[in-house]
Formats: C-alpha cells, sequence, structure tokens
C-alpha cells in the first residue's frame, strides 16, 4: 500500500493537524509512505506564468517553462501512485490554507487528473481512499461556517475522490482544557475508524 501524507500547516513544529495525519499514517499500518510537508516546502501559486506554461506544447516551453510544468508533474506522480492519502488541515480564516490550495491547483490539470466530456467532467484520481485531519481554533462542524469540508468534498470528488472521511479536533484555541478535550475527540475518531494504535 502507499500512503501519501499531506502537511498543510504553516507550522513547522507543534502543528496539530500534521499530528493527527501522523497518528492516522500510524494506524495504517505497513506502507510505503510519502510526505509532502507545505510548510517546510511550500510550492510556488498557480500565476500568470504557470498558466503560461501549461499552455506551452511541451516541445516550446522554454527551460523554466518546461520546470515549472515538471514540478506539476511531480506532485501528480505522488497521488497517482498513492493507495491512500491523508491531509493535515488547519483552518485559516475559514478556509484551507493558502499552500494546501496551491497543492490541489497544482494537480488539477484537464486531461491528466480529470477530463471534460458531453456528459460533464470526470475525475481520473478513482479508487483511493482519502483521509482528512480538521483542526480548528473554533467549532464549526456541521456550521454554515464551515467552508472546509464542502470544498475539499467538491474538489476531490471533482478529481475521482470520493472515499472520503474527515476527522475533527475543534475548539483547539479555546483554552487548555478545549484543547486537551479536542485533541482527545480527534484522537477517539481516528481509533474508532482505524482501531488504535499499535503501541497504544
Amino acid at each position: 500500500m502507499n500512503v501519501l501524507q499531506i502537511n498543510s500547516s504553516a507550522r513547522t513544529t507543534g502543528s496539530h493537524s500534521t499530528r493527527l495525519a501522523g497518528d492516522i499514517v500510524q494506524r495504517l499500518g505497513d506502507a510505503t509512505l510519502t510526505v509532502r510537508d507545505l510548510g517546510k516546502n511550500p510550492l510556488p501559486a498557480l500565476d500568470e506564468a504557470a498558466l503560461g506554461a501549461l499552455f506551452t506544447p511541451a516541445d516550446q516551453r522554454s527551460p523554466a517553462q518546461a520546470a515549472r510544468v515538471a514540478q506539476d508533474d511531480a506532485l501528480i506522480a505522488e497521488v497517482q501512485a498513492a493507495d491512500v492519502l491523508v491531509l493535515g488541515v488547519p483552518m485559516y480564516n475559514f478556509g484551507v490554507p493558502a499552500a494546501l490550495k496551491n497543492w490541489i491547483d497544482a494537480i488539477a490539470r484537464a486531461g491528466v487528473t480529470f477530463k471534460y466530456t458531453d456528459k460533464g467532467p470526470i475525475g481520473l484520481l478513482t479508487g483511493k481512499k482519502v483521509y482528512i485531519a480538521l483542526a480548528r481554533g473554533g467549532i464549526y462542524r456541521d456550521t454554515p461556517a464551515d467552508s472546509q469540508v464542502p470544498y475539499l468534498k467538491s474538489v476531490l470528488g471533482f478529481l475521482g475522490m470520493t472515499d472520503v472521511q474527515f476527522f475533527y479536533a475543534e475548539g483547539l484555541a479555546m483554552g487548555p482544557e478545549a484543547e486537551k478535550k479536542a485533541l482527545a475527540s480527534a484522537t477517539t475518531q481516528i481509533d474508532a475508524a482505524l482501531g488504535e494504535t499499535v503501541a497504544a
């Protein structure tokens, strides 16, 4: 089994979402693990230069354009090779981190990870399980303020990844007791879905 872990927190240490993503990976047992930490190694935004590179035929790209496309090609290959994706996602200003959006923009490519047909778009990244650890300072689950879950379900589903499960750690900024309770709740959710870690 190939597992791809995506850490999207801006924190390189002390991130709750990264820790919970790691907890999920631990419970998956024997696997080949690839970790991409977007805080430590941020990706460039989708800008005019990137669009220019993508829409230039491969044999006409400049060296800089070829390098830009090759970077996204490597990210797409990681997802294509993965049987399971594990995402650590904190909430920043009611949305996903910009680093995660940059990753999504990099892997969403027409004709490669999705295609348009006369019956509508079809996702090409199928047959994968996705686990997402959400870390929030407040409590937003099942409220109109939670834009993360609908967005992630929509964009991942568009790419063909429809088997998505969320784990919630909420109220992390509401004091030490609330933080402790939130992390315990997330661990309980993970245990219920995947079983307790071997070390437990």
